[in-house]
């Protein structure tokens, strides 16, 4: 019995110091986490920029976190890793739930650092060419609407495309976004709400709320790029959900070429190959279907994944084979037809030649299913509807060359000027602002120190006092789940209030520094 309280005892002291938080320990997660949807004019419903906008919300949070539906990232982390991925961890989805359970205690709001500050746009700079298609009132009522709109280039000789964001003109109605390339630009717009099938020659992307731009590596050792034609048009085929209509849309893309005479360009194709037009869904019945596409004659590097299915599906797995061996792609075991999009991995993923690519849909045709478009339940077949189903699933690649898979696209991206403030993480604090933050801050014992990225681990994490007298070293551990985490407890000779400080470096030299105030009951 004495074994047992005192292991209690023991795990209770390890716990951190969740008591203690408050709106300044808090905030930072907030902003990291969710106000790159939840900000004014983003395409979360609430802004959690302040006190006020998220303890308004503190049981909406709380059971968003709790459910798993936010932050929203279908992809599993375990299965394939991506960059700037919508995800919070443990640590910090306990520390919101505890300042709730607390009545979300405000302390000094003061003391919180700065929210980031969110522009119009998501790349940075001004872009090689800006198209918009006219002013749309949605033609949505009781069906949704699919609207194709032909915009014109106006292109003189070909490009190379780096990187474009689209950027809806009424982030409440536009669902979605297809982006294709037509190279002979006869195409012209269909506004009929029946465009299912956007024309063109290939596509180079697409867009859903929340996901991030486009970005294709742009310096040495890996450029990457689309070639776009003379003349081409971009054809925009635009998804408006039913109850639309009436409101008005002016959505546009923002398009980033390499300069002319750029050298050493790789193209990269975005192409389906894994489709199933013979779905067959019957009432009442949980379905799986597959899709397969040919042994691959070259090997190829994989930058991105689309998977794509409609509100049946209940989860997605690709992956590439050849006998015993398997190359993971991209895992979903919940899929959301409100949440999709192109997701980019964090190094390029070869797949050799001679090697299948593989695709599984579970389909639930079931009451028990919220999203099912019928009640009752009916058959439900292959189709472009919302309420037909789909098994459409994408890929973004190059050509392999030796050496891909170690290129880290992520650190390649962590410095480029196109994503200086924007889909890197938000400001968090004045030390550090792109690479680190501590909580509770100030703490009477425990501090957690968060470094984020995956470039931390097995570097030191020194601590000093006011004086610049090392305190401590402690390992940096691997990263879980995109960051690594270091508990530092102040040591038992400190009885009084004071200043610590933290420094470390990263493999790719990144600095963070940040400060850890000491405050001692008296």
């Amino acid at each position: 019995m004495k074994k047992s309280l005192l292991a209690i005892l023991l795990l209770i002291i390890a716990l951190p110091s969740w008591a203690q938080l408050e709106y300044k320990d808090v905030a930072p997660i907030f902003f990291n986490r969710c106000a790159s949807c939840h900000h004014d004019g983003g395409p979360g419903h609430h802004p959690f920029t302040n006190y006020t906008q998220t303890a308004a919300y503190a049981s909406l949070i709380q059971n968003a976190l709790q459910t798993g539906t936010m932050p929203p990232w279908p992809p599993d982390t375990s299965y394939s890793r991506f960059f700037a991925e919508r995800i919070i961890t443990d640590s910090e989805k306990n520390a919101i739930i505890s300042w709730i359970n607390s009545n979300t205690p405000p302390g000094d709001t003061t003391l919180a650092p700065p929210p980031p500050v969110f522009g119009n746009y998501q790349l940075q700079g001004v872009p090689s060419m800006e198209l918009q298609i006219p002013t749309f009132t949605s033609n949505a009522s009781t069906n949704d609407s699919y609207v194709c709109f032909s915009l014109p280039t106006n292109l003189t000789q070909d490009r190379y495309l780096r990187a474009f964001e689209i950027v809806p003109g009424n982030p409440a109605i536009v669902h979605h976004v297809i982006i294709n390339v037509d190279t002979t630009g006869n195409t012209t717009n269909n506004l009929s709400g029946n465009c299912f099938n956007p024309p063109g020659d290939f596509s180079i992307g697409g867009y859903a709320p929340g996901a991030p731009p486009t970005v294709a590596p742009g310096q040495a050792p890996l450029k990457l790029g689309m070639r776009i034609k003379a003349g081409s048009k971009i054809v925009l085929q635009i998804h408006y959900p039913a109850g639309s209509a009436g409101q008005q849309d002016s959505t546009k893309i923002r398009m980033y070429f390499y300069p002319v005479g750029t050298t050493g360009i790789r193209p990269i194709q975005a192409v389906t190959p894994l489709q199933n037009w013979n779905l067959a869904i019957p009432a009442n019945t949980v379905t799986p279907f597959t899709a397969t596409f040919q042994a691959l004659p070259v090997p190829i590097s994989v930058m991105g994944a689309f998977p794509h299915s409609h509100k049946l599906c209940k989860s997605i797995i690709n992956y590439a084979w050849q006998g015993t061996d398997t190359v993971k792609l991209i895992k979903i075991n919940n899929w959301d037809f409100e949440w999709q999009g192109y997701y980019f991995y964090r190094r390029l993923v070869k797949v050799p030649a001679g090697y299948q690519l593989f695709s599984r849909h579970v389909y639930d045709n079931t009451l028990l299913n919220p999203n099912n478009p019928n009640n009752p339940p009916q058959l439900v077949t292959a189709g472009l509807n919302t309420t037909d189903e789909m098994l459409f699933d994408g890929f973004l690649f190059t050509t392999y060359q030796a050496g891909d898979e170690l290129i880290d696209i992520g650190a390649l991206l962590a410095g480029d000027s196109l994503l200086a403030t924007s889909t890197g993480l938000p400001p968090i604090s004045t030390e550090s602002p792109q690479h680190s933050y501590a909580y509770p801050n100030p703490s009477s014992d425990v501090f957690n120190i968060r470094l984020m990225g995956e470039s931390w681990g097995g570097s030191t994490l020194e601590i000093s006092d006011l004086s610049g007298r090392k305190s401590e070293e402690i390992l940096v551990p691997e990263p879980i789940e995109g960051s690594s985490y270091v508990t530092w407890r102040v040591p038992d000779n400190s009885n009084s209030s004071g200043m610590y400080f933290y420094k470390a470096v990263s493999r790719y030299n990144q600095l963070a520094t940040g400060k850890l105030s000491v405050v001692k009951s008296r």
